[in-house]
């Protein structure tokens, strides 16, 4: 097993640029799950399989919120980590980017969101003294304390979710054997639950969006993502 570090250090640097992104700096959407995952797997070599896994994981997490005191599942270190594993196992692999990696990607490495979630809890305290003393510093007229205690507010989120993110590449390289190993009935199996996650996905997006169609769109959008993974496997089986 070879394993890529040039793609772990890559996966590092882009988890950890999107999570300040997120939080503390510019806010263009960049953290989102579809353009997070999908610029991922483009670092690491796996453009469809970034924007498979984005795909899915914006539809799961469309429609959460910050509200108030509560936080919600932290979608953007879920993203970058599936993907990072997805594009790594499917360089150890060397098969070629497939629904049933996409599928396990995601299976072991979607509860990243709730991880995030309390990470973000623990980082949030940090965050709030450094801001009272970037405030203190500021009403004291010394801006350059208070511009040095922002940005090393920032700091945190990029080394702790930069790291989770590496070691999720790092973990695709590992989990080529096990993948290696599955009987053939269970990836296809894995392959076909791609488009079945999706649809459950593309049904809690509807309902998150309070539309009055909320089921008619989440059939439509279900449908779409079905036929577009078969004609994936399609041109695949093609010699």
């Amino acid at each position: 097993m070879n394993v890529g570090w040039t793609q772990v250090a890559l996966a590092c640097l882009w988890g950890g640029l999107v999570a300040v992104e997120r939080k503390a700096f510019l806010q263009a959407m960049l953290s989102r799950p579809l353009v997070a995952a999908t610029f991922m797997g483009a670092l690491l070599g796996d453009v469809g399989g970034g924007l498979s896994v984005g795909m899915l994981l914006e539809l799961f997490y469309l429609g959460t919120a910050n509200l108030g005191a509560s936080l919600p599942e932290n979608d953007t270190v879920a993203a970058t980590g599936t993907a990072a594993a997805a594009a790594t196992l499917t360089a150890a692999t060397g098969a070629g980017s497939t629904p049933a990696i996409w599928s396990l990607a995601v299976l072991l490495f979607i509860g990243l969101g709730r991880v995030g979630r309390r990470m973000d809890r623990l980082l949030e305290g940090y965050s709030a003294r450094l801001a009272r003393v970037a405030l203190a510093s500021a009403e004291a007229g010394n801006l350059t304390r208070a511009m040095r205690q922002n940005l090393w507010g920032m700091w945190p989120h990029f080394v702790c979710y930069g790291a989770i993110t590496g070691a999720c590449a790092l973990a695709g390289y590992f989990l080529e054997p096990v993948m290696v190993a599955l009987p053939h009935g269970l990836v296809r199996g894995l392959a076909w639950a791609y488009p079945a996650m999706a649809s459950v996905a593309a049904a809690i997006a509807a309902q998150s969006s309070h539309a009055k169609r909320a089921p008619l769109y989440a059939g439509l959008a279900a449908a779409a993502v079905t036929a577009a993974v078969v004609l994936v496997q399609l041109q695949e089986q093609r010699p």
